[in-house]
């Protein structure tokens, strides 16, 4: 097992670039700093950081911890807060998809949790895949993603609309040849729609611009740099929507899921509901 004591000082270091001010911020004094980080190091087996005169850089092995030091303290924290406050609710975990997150949500969610004080929330988005495989390994309480439509399970389903678009400015030729596409990484529901139904009609494509970040994507599509697939609320001014016209067939039909882990707190039907009233509200619109 780690030792929180060596993460909270291996962060520090990185977070500082050097021992010196890493032991300030941890009250340590630099030569302790040093032994802890040579702990470290020896518990895992790998050298973790890069040390050049006074500066310091994580390796590549120690890159690949920091992410989870930051996230065993940050948990080790939320345990203390939730032990330490017996009026506490504890605390909810959501995850949401990307362009949720980009839609008016973030007021939702910060209106509730000025409406619930005792209540810490902790929000994540990213793709639809890994917010229902951490659901399902019980790292998040509640997830809003989006799936095949008729799968089962759920609070609430709502079916989505999503399109093929280009630039609005800048279209691409995709008559002949190669479909550029722009798209999420590896294991995006609409990366693989849009990749099934060229396949499908016998068209070749080849990524021309990957992003795990929406916006990235939605400004490679206005810019012109390729086609992608995108719900409805996603779509902005400067893009255009193809149609069957166009060579574009409709992609099938996808959905957008909320769930719940078994065991759900009060605390998490009570956002459950709010978020179900606000999809409700969006997919009126949309319709």
């Amino acid at each position: 097992m780690l030792d929180l004591e060596l993460l909270r000082s291996f962060v520090s270091v990185v977070d500082s670039g050097g021992f010196t001010r890493a032991g300030e911020r941890v009250h340590r004094t630099q030569s302790t700093v040093s032994q802890q980080i040579k702990r470290l190091e020896d518990d895992v087996g790998q050298p973790l950081l890069n040390r050049n005169g006074k500066d310091v850089t994580p390796t590549e092995a120690g890159e690949r911890l920091l992410s989870y030091a930051r996230r065993l303290l940050a948990l080790a924290e939320e345990a203390r807060d939730v032990v330490a406050r017996p009026e506490s609710e504890g605390a909810v975990r959501l995850g949401v998809p990307e362009d949720f997150a980009a839609y008016r949500l973030a007021k939702l969610l910060a209106a509730f949790s000025r409406s619930h004080p005792g209540l810490r929330l902790d929000v994540r988005a990213d793709q639809s895949a890994n917010l229902k495989r951490d659901l399902e390994r019980g790292e998040l309480d509640l997830a809003l993603f989006k799936r095949s439509a008729g799968e089962k399970g759920g609070i609430a389903v709502w079916p989505e609309r999503v399109h093929w678009v280009t630039s609005k400015s800048h279209p691409r030729d995709t008559r002949t040849g190669s479909v550029p596409l722009i798209g999420f990484p590896t294991g995006c529901l609409y990366r693989a729609g849009a990749i099934h139904a060229l396949e499908s009609a016998g068209r070749s494509w080849h990524m021309t611009y990957t992003s795990s970040n929406l916006a990235g994507i939605q400004a490679a599509i206005a810019a012109g740099m390729g086609l992608s697939i995108l719900s409805e609320i996603a779509i902005q001014a400067d893009h255009r929507v193809l149609t069957a016209k166009d060579g574009f067939a409709p992609i099938d039909r996808t959905e957008v899921a909320l769930v719940a882990a078994p065991g759900t707190s009060p605390a998490t039907l009570r956002l459950a509901d709010r978020l179900a009233e606000f999809c409700s509200t969006v997919q009126a619109k949309a319709a």
